[in-house]
């Protein structure tokens, strides 16, 4: 099915949106495998994709680059395989001199972004199954520019060098992974204009579920799909999160140092956490870990209003060692797996992911289970 298809198309619509978090993408694709392989035993299609179930698929960071690959028809098994082969390629440490600015050289993982996508596929191409979204910061403009194919987006289809389908998906997915402080900004052109892009994780959509579901829904982005438990179902997968306490800390010690290297981690833990409490707030949320110790889950509860815009189910995994436990992986080390590009715990990630994808279960996509189109 394309892209105009899905558009057009009306029934159940089904949106998938994925975290950010460097290496641990690893994580998110045992997930996605176990939700591959429960639909191929329950539609009988043994050769299904994602891409073949999800109607619009997005991703910030580490997210794009699976939410790109997954629209472009790719399976688990050739995300798995990409991961395992590239990932500590594309992390490429850079020279003492530019690490003052970067820990990484970007040029291996662009190289093997354009292995995947080619360097002359773009955001409009026919080969995206899905609608698609890629969220980016860009610098030059101090905005998020949360990024899609659909045609029709205001910026998009305008017949003109500005139109937005006319940038190199490579590039895009480059862009939404230019984390600031590993990797260096990616200039894009946009028509006349050159903005830098970094990493989408530093805006408030690192994760991106409520923000596709206001792309899915709101008229000023031309989609206008129903928003109604019963028909949209919006899949939510994280990549871990760590909540770092810190009991002994003085006053004293919160210097410019210390803020520089907090600050950003925590407004970036807030904003992810906001967004997936909007999604259970808003929609019939059939699966989460509790929030917090105030909210609890939001399970079952009803939406302001009294009545839910959704159904959502978000997997995620607290990377702590009492998180790391309840998976029946305490002898897994916390501080390896939270780290962004600790390549060398891929095998640790995977595991975690497999322990976390034993929470997909058949009954929470019932309502949305019918044999999609070929």
């Amino acid at each position: 099915m394309s892209v105009h298809q899905r558009l057009e198309t009306s029934g159940k619509k089904k949106l998938l949106a994925l975290d950010g978090g460097g290496i641990r993408g690893a994580m998110t694709i045992e997930v996605l495998a176990k939700i591959e392989a429960m639909l191929r035993d329950e539609l009988k299609r043994p050769r299904l994709v994602l891409a073949d179930y999800f109607d619009f698929v997005g991703g910030t960071s580490t997210g794009a680059i699976l939410a790109a690959s997954i629209s472009y028809g790719m399976s688990m098994v050739e995300l798995r395989a990409f991961y395992e082969r590239s990932g500590p390629a594309m992390f490429d440490k850079a020279s003492l001199l530019e690490r003052f600015r970067h820990k990484y050289l970007d040029e291996a993982l662009a190289e093997k972004l354009r292995s995947v996508f080619g360097t002359e596929t773009t955001l409009g191409s026919d080969a995206l199954r899905t609608l698609l979204l890629m969220v980016m910061r860009n610098a030059t403009t101090d905005s998020p520019w949360p990024l899609s194919n659909n045609p029709r987006a205001k910026y998009n289809n305008t017949g003109d060098d500005e139109d937005n389908l006319r940038l190199p998906l490579w590039q895009l997915v480059r862009a939404s992974t230019a984390a600031p402080t590993y990797f260096p900004p990616e200039e894009i052109r946009v028509g006349d204009n050159s903005f830098l892009f970094v990493d989408g994780g530093i805006t408030m959509f690192n994760n991106p579920a409520f923000q596709m579901f206001l792309m899915a829904t709101l008229p000023p982005y031309r989609i206008e799909w129903p928003a109604t438990e019963e028909d949209l179902l919006i899949v939510s997968v994280g990549t871990g999160f760590a909540p770092d306490a810190n009991r002994n800390l003085d006053a004293s010690d919160m210097n410019l140092v210390y803020n520089a290297g907090s600050v950003p981690s925590a407004l970036m833990s807030a904003a992810l956490h906001e967004q997936d409490t909007l999604c259970r707030v808003f929609g019939k949320c059939l699966l989460g870990a509790p929030i917090d110790s105030e909210v609890g889950d939001l399970l079952g509860t009803m939406a302001p209003g009294g009545r839910n815009l959704f159904t959502y189910m978000r997997y995620n995994a607290e990377l702590t060692q009492p998180g790391l436990a309840s998976l029946g992986l305490g002898h897994l080390d916390p501080k390896a797996l939270q780290r962004l590009d600790s390549v060398e715990a891929i095998g640790d990630l995977q595991a975690l992911g497999r322990a976390v994808g034993r929470q997909v279960k058949r009954e929470h996509f019932a309502g949305f289970m019918a044999d999609p189109s070929p």
